[in-house]
């Protein structure tokens, strides 16, 4: 069974485009056939994350009626399919969000779990992510504007249909997670389904455009991730799920890194 999962954050900044990135690879490394879409068609940052800033063709050609869905379709880490946004002005012009759909209705024929990486805020181009998802998933930090936000998104998604998950609350102190946890709930009124701590290795992984999971698999907020990643593959975490057996795997993943998907 497919399930699509939407991303979505009420603020910039929250680290939500990091968090949909290495929980999607973290699903791929755990054996799941997942595609990460970037719905972001106006200020895109998966394609920058990826190093697939010069990709040929972006969902805005999609969307644009100039190429099909196989031709933005970008082999990522751990066998990730990663269909990018565009990062030109005129290709954001040309894009036509209405046809998001059409797309979305194709590549959930070709997978396990899709997750659509969300434009911040409220926007008319934020709507349909937020409606066509079976749930979504707030990305919030533990300070009083992203909460407010992200509130807003939640009331947003609920009024076109949708259904929140829950919560990740990312970029926490790690003494504080408990109490942060309670008052997430009671704050937003949906479970908290993972706490990512404040990590530096957040920014070395993005630095080195590899995810975190795949760079730094020991490092604490890779942990959190890896919980999230079973729990939604209903898997049992152990902490040796994040590893893939045999020498040379970080080597494997960096030769394999954002080769086009064979054949499309």
């Amino acid at each position: 069974m497919v399930r699509v999962y939407t991303i979505a954050s009420g603020k910039g900044g929250t680290g939500k485009t990091t968090v949909s990135v290495n929980l999607g690879t973290m699903l791929a490394m755990l054996g799941k056939e997942t595609y990460l879409m970037d719905a972001d068609i106006g200020m895109a940052n998966i394609g920058l994350i990826l190093g697939l800033q010069d990709a040929p063709v972006t969902l805005h050609e999609i969307l644009a009626g100039k190429n099909n869905i196989d031709d933005g379709i970008y082999q990522g880490p751990a066998g990730l399919k990663v269909i990018p946004s565009g990062i030109s002005l005129q290709g954001f012009q040309q894009a036509d969000p209405d046809k998001i759909r059409d797309v979305l209705s194709e590549i959930v024929k070709r997978c396990e779990f899709l997750l659509i990486d969300a434009p911040a805020g409220i926007s008319k181009d934020g709507v349909v992510p937020l409606a066509v998802a079976d749930e979504v998933i707030l990305v919030v930090n533990p300070d009083l504007s992203s909460i407010v936000d992200a509130l807003k998104t939640k009331i947003l998604t609920e009024v076109v249909g949708g259904h929140v998950l829950g919560t990740i609350v990312n970029r926490v102190d790690p003494s504080r997670s408990e109490s942060i946890s309670r008052k997430m709930e009671k704050a937003l009124g949906v479970k908290v389904i993972g706490i990512i701590p404040e990590d530096p290795n957040v920014r070395r992984a993005a630095a080195a455009r590899t995810p975190m999971v795949v760079k730094y698999p020991d490092s604490p907020a890779s942990k959190a991730i890896q919980r999230i990643a079973s729990e939604l593959a209903g898997i049992a975490y152990k902490e040796e799920t994040a590893r893939v057996p045999g020498e040379g795997f970080i080597e494997r993943f960096s030769k394999a890194l954002f080769k086009k998907k064979s054949g499309t």
